[in-house]
């Protein structure tokens, strides 16, 4: 909180010193969509926070010209990739991991199952969609 002061016009509320609440934010923002990916991607191949390829809606696996694990090694590797754009060039890769959460949400729906799962990642995406819109336009 700010401190009050006197002047001989009243009381106001001094500047607070050099903390900066969008940047804090954006950061908070960046590290948590840089870095969440980044886990998830990796655990697809240990499987210590889940068991991923029970998330893989049955309709979807169905069509896969492999298997569901090979599908799961490629998603993680998709998800590394775009923790890490979030973490270099966080504009574009924000708007990656949002679309990319909303795919999942998609899917978890289409399962029938994990509607809760669905509905965290959908608000997840609208997070990661946040953090691309409080960012200025990168200049390439």
């Amino acid at each position: 909180m700010g401190t009050i002061a006197s002047t001989s016009t009243g009381m106001h509320r001094a500047e607070r010193p050099s903390y900066d609440r969008l940047t804090t934010a954006i950061n908070l923002l960046k590290y948590t969509y840089g870095i969440v990916p980044i886990v998830a991607g990796l655990d697809k191949y240990t499987h210590l926070l889940t068991n991923w390829n029970k998330y893989l809606a049955p309709a979807v696996a169905d069509i896969l010209p492999f298997s569901v694990g090979t599908f799961m090694s490629i998603v993680g590797v998709i998800e590394i990739i775009a923790g890490v754009l979030v973490l270099i060039r966080p504009k574009i890769g924000s708007l990656i991991v949002a679309f990319w959460l909303v795919g999942i949400a998609i899917n978890l729906l289409i399962s029938g199952q994990y509607f809760d799962v669905a509905v965290r990642d959908l608000v997840m995406a609208i997070g990661a969609f946040s953090l691309y819109m409080l960012l200025p336009d990168e200049r390439v």
